[in-house]
Formats: C-alpha cells, structure tokens, sequence
C-alpha cells in the first residue's frame, strides 16, 4: 500500500484537507486490521491532537472526518490484512476491527477538535470583554483599540451611538435574552454595523450613528423578549465620532436611565438628547443641592411640610402654567391650586406665575426631583 499515494487521494477526495492531518493512521489500520486489537490510548490521544489542529487551522469538522472516511475506503483494498484473509469469515473480523478503529479514532478527532473549539471561544469571550471594557472606560492606545475593533466589526473612524436596556434581572453576556437580541439585530442588519454586549448588567447596543433605525429595533427586540415585564427601559446615547464617542455615548445612556429612576420617568425609551437640561443639572450636585436649599428649603416650614407644593410646582409647569389643569390632575379646586402658589411666592420670594421668577423655581423643582428631595436629605 502507498501510503503517500492514499493520503494525496484523500486529500482530494475531501476538498483538499491537508493529508497530514491523517499522520500516522493508515499505519495505524494496517496494524489494527492484522491484529484485530483496539486502538490504543497513544494512538487516540495523537489524534485528538490532530483534531484540534484542524480546529485551530479553520478546517471545517465534516471535511476533516470526510479526509478519514476516504482514507478508509481507498486503503481498504489495500490492506495486507485483507488481501490474505482466508475466507468469508476472517475477511469479516478484518472489517469488524477496522470499523470499530474507525469509530474511535473519528470521535477522539470530534474530541479534539471540540475541546480546541471551546477554548477558542472562551479566548475570543475574553479578549471580546477586554475589548469592551477598554472601548467604555477609555483605557489603552486609541490607534490600537482602533485596530482591535476591527476584529469586533466597528469602525471607530466614524460616530457611534450606544443604546443601554435594563431589567429587573441583570444581563449577562451569553444569556438567553442576550443572544437572542443579538441574533435578531445581526440577522437584519450588517454585522459589521452592531455590536451587542452585556456590561454592568446593561444590555449594551453599539451602533453607527447614522444607523437610526437600530435603537429602535433594539428596543422592538427588548420589548419582545421582556414581554409581561413592565419596568424595562432603554436609553440612547447622541451619536459622537471616535473611540471618545462611545464612550461619551454610554455614559449618556447610562445617566439616561439613572435620571428616570431620580425623576420617576416611566417611558420605555429614553434619549438622552431630550434629557440634556436634567444632565447639565446632574452633572453639577454640588450647584443643585445650594440651588434647592437657597430656593425650595422655606417649603418645609409649612403644615403638611414642602412635599404638596413640590407636587403642585410640579403640575403647574407641567401643563404650561395652566392653574385648571392643575386642578384637575391634582383632583383640586383652582382655588386650592391658587392659594399653593401664594403660599410658594410668600414662602421662598419667587413667584411661579412671573415669567422672570419661573425658571429659577422650575429648575429648582427639577434639582429636588434629582436629589429625592424633601424625602431624602
């Protein structure tokens, strides 16, 4: 039997698998099917090792076992074992041994093969965690994170915008919801223009910024997987150019969603672009809390303590300054509502009907909202 012969014909036979992936195995038969014995532990342990280097070369599993499978077959008549079986019944213990060796040898190649896969995986989970956390917390040479985001599918020369969902369970990379999102985004759109991730139990979306469609299909996606569970939202950075963009991106996103736990936002999506006025007032806590103490800390004097006129601030600039809307969302008289804001013009000098006084109190309201206050000190 030509042994190089057989393996070059294998080859080929298998879509041009490399023959040396098959090192050492027709030996192997010729041995097995003059002795009839199992395979050995040394001989399975080589090719799991063969296994895993067809994983790390990208050759294909099923082509891989089609290069043994071959070999099987053309050295079949060659085998010395068989061209001097004497009869039926030793040929039938010859091919016996041979399947058999056949069968283990191509499971301890799926071994191998399998375990060389899994830490592959786990190799590219890492540097893909890595990678996330350099990208949103601005760590590391930003030519290199550049060239690393290739390999994730970003192109950090344009502008980016990052949508962030939470639950009431954490996300995690690798859960279910998290994989199904994924699947479906990267099913409609071009893989190279999302990035789905998990990232302090926020479900992370990255995206191009021209790409305003995805946000919103995120959130359809979110919605669907979420469906009975009400307290879900998602905030959606500004788009911003570079590696700096992202990370500008989330930080939006994720003061997006902490603002509508402060403000008691309910709505299901949350773009920070609308927000910006409560971010420019989160960002200064130190400029909210003396702006709430010099304007608003007279209300706690009163009998029933600041929280009714809070509420009645609150409703008055929400409907425009209108005292009969007021009314009817408090389910108060006008003149109740009236008597409120006299009580807040007397009590802290600003009156909220003065279009000159009004802004200086309703950003206050807002800076009490932020702070929990008068709940919270």
């Amino acid at each position: 039997m030509n042994i190089a012969e057989v393996a070059a014909r294998a080859s080929r036979d298998a879509g041009g698998v490399s023959p040396a992936l098959l090192e050492g195995y027709l030996e192997m038969l010729d041995r097995v099917s003059r002795t009839g014995r199992r395979v050995a532990r040394d001989e399975l342990d080589s090719r799991r090792a063969l296994g895993a280097a067809a994983a790390e070369q990208g050759v294909p599993l099923r082509a891989l076992v089609d290069l043994y499978l071959s070999a099987n077959w053309l050295c079949w008549g060659a085998l010395p074992a068989v061209a001097i079986a004497a009869g039926a019944e030793q040929l039938r213990g010859v091919a016996e041994a041979v399947l058999r060796a056949t069968d283990d040898v191509v499971v301890a190649l799926a071994d191998g093969y399998d375990q060389a896969q899994r830490l592959q995986v786990r190799q590219e989970e890492a540097e893909r965690r890595e990678f996330i956390d350099d990208l949103l917390y601005g760590r590391g040479d930003l030519g290199r994170l550049a060239e690393r985001a290739e390999h994730f599918g970003l192109r950090l020369a344009g502008s980016y915008l990052v949508a962030a969902a939470r639950a009431g369970n954490p996300f995690t990379d690798g859960d279910a919801t998290t994989r199904r999102v994924e699947s479906a985004l990267l099913g409609r759109f071009d893989i190279r223009d999302v990035l789905i991730t998990a990232k302090d139990g926020l479900l992370l979306c990255i995206a191009p910024g021209t790409a305003a469609d995805v946000p919103a299909e995120f959130a359809r996606q979110v919605e669907l997987l979420l469906t009975g569970e009400r307290d879900w939202q998602i905030g959606v950075g500004r788009p911003h150019p570079g590696p700096g963009g992202i990370l500008r991106s989330y930080e939006e996103a994720r003061t997006a969603l902490e603002l509508a736990g402060s403000l008691g936002l309910t709505a299901h999506v949350l773009d920070a672009a609308e927000l910006l006025v409560f971010q420019v007032l989160y960002r200064d806590r130190a400029a909210i809390v003396d702006l709430v103490e010099t304007v608003l800390s007279p209300l706690e004097g009163t009998r029933g303590g600041a929280r009714p006129l809070l509420d009645t601030l609150s409703a008055y600039f929400a409907t425009g300054g209108v005292a009969a809307e007021t009314a009817r969302q408090l389910f108060l008289s006008v003149r109740a509502v009236t008597y409120r804001l006299d009580r807040v013009r007397h009590l802290t000098g600003y009156d909220p009907r003065e279009p000159s006084q009004r802004f200086t109190l309703e950003a206050a309201v807002l800076g009490a909202r932020l702070l929990g206050w008068p709940a919270g000190p």
